[in-house]
């Protein structure tokens, strides 16, 4: 069963979300929560699917923020923030925080946070999917290129830039088949030609074998593009 957190401290409010959730995708285990020590004891105990959650906690302006550190040390798991803070200001700072997404309160509908819960739901679970159904020689690359956190390869993070990332997680997500130049230019936000997607591929390749220097698990395939091989070094 998929287990969804609710932190909001206007009881309300906090009700109000839960019923549009349960509306939308009934049978999701959800659990309501009230304040920062509620939110986090239960982060540190329980591995939630998706978290829906408020910045401002009580007399605890930034709470929020605190939480989502919380949740990126442990799990990972996609946060939607809805808050009453000016999107204009916030969404940006939880974007870099690594929040999935930003609902400024009283400017959106029921329809708008269905749709977006439902949008992250199905990526949340897309993505636990691919993890266990993933071979080990996979599970040994963590990496999530819808939050573009940091990777990292066997337990040890990898320092890369983050047009770098999207090109590992390009590369991953079709691990086994060419990813052609073509498709790499569309992950690349400046300097779309074959020398600089090669120029980023060596990035990568550095960044690994500062970590593993037997790594060669990216594949150079001549006029095509690169293949990641699972069970490459």
């Amino acid at each position: 069963m998929l287990k969804v957190a609710v932190i909001e401290d206007d009881l309300p409010t906090s009700n109000q979300l839960r019923g549009w959730i349960e509306g939308a995708k009934p049978g999701l285990h959800i659990d309501q929560w009230h304040s920062r020590d509620e939110a986090e004891a239960a982060i540190a105990r329980e591995a939630y699917d998706l978290v829906v959650l408020d910045i401002e906690l009580g007399r605890e302006r930034h709470a929020g923020v605190a939480i989502i550190n919380a949740i990126n040390k442990r799990h990972g798991t996609p946060v939607l923030v809805v808050s009453a803070m000016p999107a204009t200001l916030y969404r940006g700072i939880m974007k870099a925080l690594d929040a999935w997404d930003y609902l400024q309160k009283t400017t959106f509908e029921e329809a708008d946070f269905i749709d977006t819960f439902l949008d992250m739901l199905r990526a949340a679970q897309a993505r636990r999917g691919s993890r266990e159904a993933a071979p080990a020689a996979a599970r040994e690359l963590s990496l999530d290129p819808l939050r573009q956190s940091t990777p990292t390869w066997r337990g040890q993070r990898i320092n890369l830039p983050l047009t770098a990332q999207r090109i590992l997680a390009a590369l991953h997500q079709r691990r086994g088949q060419v990813v052609s130049y073509d498709e790499l230019y569309e992950v690349v936000k400046s300097g779309r030609n074959r020398d600089n997607v090669r120029k980023h591929v060596s990035t990568i390749r550095d960044a690994f074998r500062e970590i593993d220097p037997q790594f060669d698990g990216i594949e150079n395939v001549p006029m095509r593009g690169f293949r990641w091989v699972d069970g490459g070094r």
